[in-house]
This record gives C-alpha cells, sequence and structure tokens, in this order.
C-alpha cells in the first residue's frame, strides 16, 4: 500500500475536478519619447516633418563659389611661384600675383604683358576650376532641397547664382592683378568668369536635381542618340590625339631635355616648368587631332603644321614643342587620316549595339539618322576645344598658335558621320534581325 503525502491530491480527485481557465489580459506598451543627439537638443522630442535647418542660399552661393576659386588658385600659385623662386628669388607677394595672373588665364581671361598679350589658356587648369566649380553647383543645389527633385529652373537658378558670384570674384582678382606690371581687364574678367561659372555650375546642378534625367526624356530618340554618339567620337578623337602627341614628345625626348636643361633654373625651377607644360598637354591633344583630322595648327603668324605640310619658323625654348614632326609625311599621312574615321566606326559600333539591346527591331532610319547627326555633334565639340585651346604667346610671330576652329568642325562633322554610318549599318546588318 503507498502512501500519498498531504500535498499530493489523489488520482480520483484529479480527474473530478474542474478545469478553471486564466486569462491575461494584453498590457498596453508605452513608448518615450525619442531623445535628440546633441548638448541642444538633449530631453527634448522629434517633431514628424519638421525641417532641418538649412543655410541662407546667398551665404551657400557666396561660399561655395570662394572655395572653388580658392582651391583652384592655389596649386597655380604654387607651380608657378616654384619657377618664380627659382629663377629670380621673387617674394611670396610677387609669387602669389604671378599665380592670379595664371589663374585668370587658365580661365580664358587675357593678359597684358610687357611683352605682348598673352592669351594661350593652360586646359588643364580650365578643367580643374570647371571641376570645381561644378562641384560647387552640387553644393548649393543641396543647400535648396532640391537634391534628385529638382527641375530644370532651379538648376538654371543655381547656375546663375554661382555664376555671379564667380565673376565677381573674377573681376577683384582682375583689379588686384593690375597693382602690377602684368594686368587684365576688370569688366572682361568679370564676364568670363561668370559665363564660365554658370556654365560648369550647371553642369552640377543638372545632375544633383535629376534634371538632365527629365531633360534626355523630352529629346526625340534619334536626337539624344545622336548627341551621345557624336559627344562619344570627339573624345574618341581626342584620346587618338593624346596618344599621338604623347608618341611624338616621346621621341623627341632628348630635345626636350635639352630646351629643360637650357633655363638653368635648378631642379625646383626644371619641376615648375615641366607641370606648366603639363598644364598645356590639353592643349597639345586638341592640336595633335586636328592634325590627324586633316587642317593642322599654327605655332606662328604664317605657319602650318598639317601632315602635307610643315612651315615653321624659329621656335620658342619650350619642352612641349619638342614634338613637332620636322616635315611632311607622305603617304603616311594619308594612313594618320584613317584614325578619325576609325574612332567615328567605333562610336557608330557603339550606338548600333545600345539601340539594338534597348529595340532587337531597331529601324534603319533611326540608326542611320543618329549616326549622320553625330557628325556635326562631334564636329561642334572638336571645334570648341580648337577655340579655346589656341590664343597669342604674346607679340610679334607669336601671336597666333592653335588651329582654325571652323575647319576642325567641318573636317570632323564629315569624317565622324562617314565613320559612325559605316559602323552603325555594319552592326545593324550582322547583328540586327
Amino acid at each position: 500500500m503507498s502512501a500519498t503525502t498531504p500535498d499530493q491530491p489523489e488520482p480520483d480527485d484529479l480527474a473530478n475536478r474542474e478545469t478553471v481557465r486564466i486569462t491575461v489580459r494584453e498590457q498596453q506598451t508605452v513608448r518615450l519619447p525619442s531623445q535628440r543627439s546633441g548638448a541642444g537638443g538633449a530631453g527634448r522630442p522629434s517633431r514628424p516633418g519638421r525641417r532641418p535647418h538649412r543655410a541662407p542660399i546667398p551665404l551657400a552661393v557666396a561660399v561655395a563659389a570662394f572655395w572653388a576659386a580658392l582651391v583652384s588658385y592655389l596649386p597655380v600659385a604654387a607651380v608657378l611661384g616654384l619657377a618664380q623662386f627659382a629663377e629670380d628669388a621673387g617674394s611670396l607677394p610677387g609669387a602669389a600675383r604671378v599665380g592670379l595672373a595664371g589663374w585668370l588665364l587658365g580661365h580664358g581671361v587675357p593678359l597684358d604683358t610687357p611683352n605682348g598679350p598673352l592669351g594661350l589658356a593652360p586646359l588643364a587648369l580650365a578643367a580643374f576650376a570647371a571641376w570645381r566649380v561644378s562641384r560647387a553647383g552640387v553644393h548649393v543645389t543641396r543647400a535648396m532641397g532640391a537634391r534628385h527633385r529638382g527641375t530644370p529652373g532651379q538648376a538654371l537658378s543655381v547656375a546663375g547664382a554661382v555664376g555671379l558670384a564667380y565673376g565677381v570674384i573674377g573681376l577683384i582678382a582682375a583689379a588686384v592683378l593690375n597693382t602690377g606690371d602684368v594686368s587684365a581687364s576688370p569688366p572682361r574678367a568679370g564676364l568670363t568668369l561668370a559665363v564660365f561659372g554658370a556654365a560648369a555650375a550647371l553642369v552640377g546642378a543638372l545632375r544633383t536635381t535629376g534634371a538632365l534625367r527629365v531633360v534626355a526624356r523630352r529629346m526625340p530618340g534619334v536626337f539624344r542618340d545622336g548627341l551621345r554618339t557624336g559627344v562619344v567620337a570627339a573624345f574618341l578623337v581626342l584620346g587618338a590625339g593624346a596618344g599621338a602627341a604623347g608618341l611624338a614628345v616621346a621621341v623627341g625626348a632628348g630635345n626636350a631635355s635639352e630646351m629643360l636643361g637650357a633655363y638653368r633654373a635648378g631642379v625646383t625651377g626644371q619641376a615648375g616648368i615641366t607641370l606648366v607644360c603639363v598644364a598645356y598637354a590639353p592643349n597639345a591633344a586638341v592640336w595633335a587631332a586636328a592634325y590627324l583630322l586633316g587642317p593642322g595648327f599654327a605655332v606662328g603668324t604664317d605657319t602650318v603644321v598639317r601632315t602635307t605640310e610643315v612651315s615653321v619658323g624659329a621656335l620658342p625654348a619650350v619642352p612641349l614643342l619638342a614634338g613637332l614632326p620636322e616635315g611632311p609625311l607622305g603617304g603616311a599621312g594619308a594612313a594618320l587620316l584613317a584614325v578619325p574615321v576609325l574612332a567615328g566606326m567605333a562610336a557608330g559600333w557603339l550606338l548600333a549595339r545600345r539601340m539594338l539591346r534597348a529595340d532587337p527591331s531597331a529601324r534603319w532610319r533611326s540608326v542611320l539618322g543618329a549616326a549622320l547627326l553625330s557628325g556635326p555633334v562631334a564636329g561642334l565639340v572638336l571645334g570648341a576645344g580648337a577655340l579655346v585651346s589656341g590664343g597669342p604667346l604674346g607679340g610679334g610671330r607669336m601671336a597666333e598658335i592653335g588651329p582654325v576652329a571652323w575647319q576642325v568642325v567641318a573636317m570632323a562633322a564629315v569624317v565622324v558621320a562617314v565613320g559612325a554610318v559605316i559602323g552603325a549599318a555594319g552592326t545593324r546588318a550582322f547583328t540586327g534581325p
């Protein structure tokens, strides 16, 4: 007989007892207000929908434009300061003023010097300054709160505001520069930098607001494809010109070294002169592209350098000019003229592949129309490069340097259009349905 403890119920009792259900009520969760970080917002709840404080638009424009100008000025002052200190042990204010002159020249502002007008702008500096001003457009667009949801009108307003501020900076810089031997016209400097700043800031504002996609969608498809293909073809031709210029300078490296050593400026001065040549390397690429296209370029009054004719006189001792050809190329010159055609064919091939990916049954009319349109677009891009790459280098016979813009436009339009049509038609014929 088993013993049962007093606390333990009998098995029969367990079977006879009623089941009691206990319902547990759910308790509501109490949410505490979130705390704001920072000393000023500790203990205060955040307000939903409250917009963060933004800087006033005029202040944002002024700061962004000034910062873009300062960042693009400092490298110029450093490079030209090296050359000046090595040559004549110039002072720091003198180096700053020379840097200011170079900075204005990089934006396309002509300078008046004791040796004559100087208007040959270093395109590497111009590209760097344009990039910095485009970033200013990005920052001002963000300050307006128009990032990714702006309109073309807002992008234009940002470009106008940044351009106005940049033009004021250019006017002040020219006024400061005029205290020395080198001078520039303040009104022209202000207008040039205003246009430069507005154009560069517009690029940044269009991309940041998303208005560039809106504008692209509103364009007809053929025009949009032709515009893109023409820009691609122009950059391919410029790339070929850069390769040709680099090869020519490498072949004439001995002459370039002799020119550099003739300055007797020491290691620091030679480094500064080398960097100045690097700043003009994009100019040489544009000139070489004009050389490949056929019109060629000039290195002085009544001079010409093209594949079929080379007529130059005495040249300044600039290492970058060591790569100039010594004479016409004859039969090899005709082969070089095929390089821009090949660039156009490559752009036409890319055009047809892109159109066939979007629509495997793309019409011949659309493909060939876009290819034909790419020729004038490439001509305008290369002509603009030819226009800004030249200018006077003092007075006398060096008053004309660079290619003739209209000749580059005409030749590039024809050559690129022919190449693009061949490349696009061949791709459409062999890969299309």
